[in-house]
């Protein structure tokens, strides 16, 4: 069995797509674990305040009708951020795609969700380093069940746990607590969730467009106006938000020398 010393939450999210920087969340599902053991379950449909193209309600089976009355995530933000309050976070490729995308819907709420010394663990880190499948697979690969209801919040959440479960049974070099599952699979070296940010030899760098493999800092020293182009551009808040920490820092860094 997983051993825990504080609060897991085992996150899923159907959204309108799969762009963080524009994309919005339809419904969310935390299978949360106590370090007594208690599970807790939280299911919310939320209204995106955008239409739901087809290709995604396709996916999902979430429609315009079923969320039009439900809250907006500006509405259940602080709700959520209290469930998830001092929790380590799990998913099925949750480190690229729902904590990414559910932290940047807390920062367009203006919520501060921090996520600072929370320990992430994504369940398919775990299964592309041994088997590499997707979820389903994974699920009939280590459960021996056929997933129904695939693309559910719930559905999804809940099987990410039981694979997780039969993981440790079958791999023993995980150990058997967050902390060993983490040191496994090795600290990821994230700027942004949308890495549009990596570090490069102890340097940040940026990783896309004219200036990719360059230090940003120095990039932002000789040309501030590219992040006044990238704050007014179709990037991820919290893409944002870490240029402009590396940016304030470039200024502070100016005015000393």
């Amino acid at each position: 069995m997983l051993q825990i010393t504080k609060p897991i939450a085992f996150i899923d999210l159907e959204t309108t797509g799969t762009n963080l920087g524009t994309d919005r969340i339809v419904e969310i599902a935390i299978l949360k674990l106590l370090p007594d053991g208690t599970k807790t379950v939280k299911r919310k449909l939320i209204n995106p305040e955008m239409p739901i193209p087809k290709s995604s309600s396709d996916i999902h089976g979430i429609t315009d009708e079923m969320v039009k009355d439900a809250p907006t995530f500006a509405l259940a933000a602080h709700e959520l951020k209290q469930v998830l309050d001092d929790c380590d976070l799990a998913g099925y490729n949750s480190n690229r795609f729902d904590i990414p995308l559910l932290v940047e819907e807390f920062l367009r709420v203006g919520v501060d969700f921090d996520m600072k010394g929370r320990r992430m663990i994504d369940v398919q880190a775990i299964f592309h380093k041994m088997e590499q499948r997707t979820l389903s697979a994974a699920y009939k690969f280590y459960c021996g069940k056929v997933l129904d209801d695939a693309h559910s919040a719930l559905a999804d959440a809940t099987a990410t746990h039981e694979v997780l479960l039969a993981q440790l049974e079958r791999y023993p070099e995980l150990g058997n607590t967050v902390e060993s599952i983490h040191k496994f699979l090795g600290e990821e070296p994230i700027i942004d969730f949308a890495r549009r940010f990596v570090m490069s030899n102890g340097v940040e760098v940026f990783n896309f467009g004219k200036y990719k493999g360059q230090p940003i800092a120095e990039v932002l020293a000789r040309e501030p106006q590219y992040y006044d182009w990238m704050m007014k551009g179709d990037f991820p808040q919290q893409t944002k938000q870490k240029l402009t920490e590396i940016f304030t820092r470039v200024k502070l860094k100016g005015l000393k020398s």
